[in-house]
């Protein structure tokens, strides 16, 4: 059965955030073009522009899908039916940014000129994924700490969101990275994702634990 006009463009669309994604994995964000990414689709470079009009919305685009992939994994941590304790959510909260790290090291990015070159409805649909990642991380504590008061949930969601932008660079240093803090004399700390999520978590969780 052939494929509704709007299902054949959402095909097209993940293709090309697909590509994104793949180029991603071994390129940075300088060096991915319009071109680059036309050349791992199924169709032709100026086809792109049907669907998203700079590199930017296509990138914001691929924010998107994480954040709405960490949501799913925060929704199944939020329905488990066992209580945990103060560090087995830590625990548990920072093994689903562990699974994350294309969306840790998209956050490490500059959002701002990504969101300057996107069009309006672009942003707007990134703007409720992320919406929702910070609904389904208030659910997780409403679920296993319902003592918290509404205030400190929201001092915690403050105070953790913006630690996500920086757990990237602190836990994956380049190899220039590392010989330059070497020749400066600083020591590079080498927290893992799982490890520095954890400890902060637990540092935020202060109150609770051990109850």
């Amino acid at each position: 059965m052939p494929k509704s006009s709007e299902e054949q463009a959402q095909a097209r669309r993940d293709e090309i955030v697909n590509a994104c994604a793949e180029l991603y994995e071994t390129m940075s964000f300088r060096d991915i073009t319009l071109k680059e990414i036309g050349q791992r689709t199924s169709f032709t470079r100026t086809s792109i522009y049907n669907y998203f009009e700079t590199r930017e919305e296509i990138f914001l685009a691929l924010t998107q899908r994480e954040y709405e992939a960490w949501t799913a994994d925060l929704n199944a941590l939020a329905a488990r039916e066992e209580p945990l304790t103060a560090e087995e959510f830590a625990s548990a909260l920072a093994r689903t940014l562990e699974r994350r790290s294309r969306l840790l090291k998209l956050m490490a990015m500059n959002l701002y000129d990504m969101e300057a070159n996107t069009r309006l409805e672009n942003l707007v649909a990134f703007k409720k994924a992320y919406h929702g990642a910070i609904q389904a991380l208030a659910g997780c504590l409403r679920r296993f700490f319902p003592q918290m008061s509404e205030q400190d949930a929201q001092s915690f969601l403050y105070l953790f969101l913006p630690f996500m932008f920086g757990i990237y660079p602190y836990t994956s240093a380049t190899d220039k990275q590392r010989e330059a803090m070497r020749l400066a004399h600083l020591d590079y700390p080498g927290f893992s994702v799982y490890e520095l999520t954890r400890t902060f978590v637990e540092k935020l969780l202060a109150p609770y634990l051990h109850e």
